[in-house]
């Protein structure tokens, strides 16, 4: 008998342990659900099913009044495989006016109008971001009423975007090549663009790295122009990465000890948004249109090159003029070592002059003083002795 109650306290005590158990399961589970994974039932809108059932297969776009086609096609491998797919937001998250079948009218008049309703839809969950970009210079000439200013989905498509991470520079140089086409070719030219677009190498700056992303700069402004020097000088002073192209990490330290860098300098430091005709990096590499340095037409390695980057802002310069231009390089035994051992010969001399210098005025001081200080002693006996007397 005690055997049998004992056997059926333990499957008492062990079913409401399993219960326990499973309550505590459910609610880590519900807790674990994120908040825009809600339910289309909660926002009282149709599922992502029910939307796709349509949109995946409108092929035909809407025409704007501004004659603009709006297409309403959503692929569905793109969507689910996208940032927001991948995240669980529901159609009806953004569009949430939308709550059955037929749709409100789109009220828009052309497709920017259009896009630019939805920045709000994206601060929801962008904040940060939809923020920095209100002060960016695309923010300004959005609010200034500019139709080729870009919003969000200009950039970020909401039914593709994959996660950030998982996009390469050469992917968002093209995103901003759709509206800075004739830039994106010139990139495309130069040393740097070929690197990244034909050799995938990252190494090399692409749009962001010298623009950033959300909270672009005004690049026509004086402030942009005296900063733009540190800009090339991330890359151009990392010892490890200029090793790989035997290129000088000089650049900064031996721009800002000359004319042009320490005046540059001096207006970034006091008046960052005064303007000065002293020339910055880009006034003789170029911007988007870089060169190598070793490119016939316009490398700078090659002398006449150089002299017609000189004679930009010095008209009167002679062929010999760019002769004194080390490259951004040190002097050294093995480049330019006529310079390299002119330098070593004044500083030798100099220290050497100055130093002698010092060891006679010192020691005259010296011999001064101590002369000085024995006169009134030996006057003192000579005025003793003629009393005596």
């Amino acid at each position: 008998m005690s055997r049998s109650f004992s056997l059926a306290k333990f499957i008492k005590t062990g079913s409401l342990l399993l219960a326990f158990m499973l309550t505590a399961l459910i609610l880590l589970f519900v807790n674990s659900i994120p908040v825009y994974a809600v339910t289309p039932a909660q926002l009282g809108g149709p599922s992502n099913a029910e939307c796709l059932a349509c949109h995946a297969q409108a092929n035909e776009p809407i025409l704007l009044p501004s004659g603009e086609p709006l297409f309403l096609r959503v692929d569905i491998p793109l969507f689910g495989n996208s940032v927001h797919g991948r995240n669980g937001v529901t159609c009806v998250t953004c569009h949430s006016d939308i709550t059955g079948f037929p749709h409100p009218e789109v009220v828009a008049t052309n497709l920017h109008d259009y896009r630019i309703g939805f920045i709000g839809v994206c601060a929801a969950c962008h904040a940060e971001q939809v923020n920095a970009t209100e002060d960016s210079i695309h923010g300004r000439l959005l609010g200034e009423g500019n139709p080729y200013a870009p919003s969000c989905a200009d950039c970020h498509d909401p039914h593709t975007q994959p996660f950030v991470d998982e996009v390469n520079k050469a992917e968002f140089a093209q995103v901003c090549g759709q509206c800075h086409n004739g830039i994106y070719e010139q990139y495309a030219q130069s040393v740097h663009g070929k690197a990244l677009i034909e050799e995938n190498n990252e190494d090399v700056p692409g749009c962001i790295d010298c623009h950033g992303v959300h909270s672009i700069s005004d690049p026509t402004t004086a402030e942009f122009r005296n900063s733009s020097i540190y800009l090339c000088a991330d890359c151009h002073t990392d010892k490890e990465k200029m090793a790989k192209y035997g290129l000088s990490t000089n650049v900064l330290s031996s721009y800002v000890s000359d004319f042009h860098g320490t005046t540059v300098t001096l207006f970034e430091k006091t008046e960052p948004g005064q303007k000065t005709n002293t020339a910055v990096c880009y006034d003789c590499h170029g911007i988007h249109d870089i060169l190598s340095v070793n490119d016939p037409e316009r490398g700078l390695a090659i002398k006449e090159n150089m002299l017609m980057a000189c004679q930009k802002c010095h008209p009167d310069a002679s062929a010999n003029f760019p002769s004194s231009w080390l490259s951004h390089y040190m002097p050294d035994k093995d480049r330019f070592p006529l310079v390299y051992y002119v330098d070593l010969f004044y500083k030798i001399l100099i220290p050497t002059v100055l130093g002698g210098m010092a060891i006679f005025i010192l020691s005259d001081i010296f011999r001064r003083v101590r002369t000085s200080r024995q006169k009134p002693v030996l006057e003192n006996v000579d005025h003793d002795e003629s009393e005596q007397e």
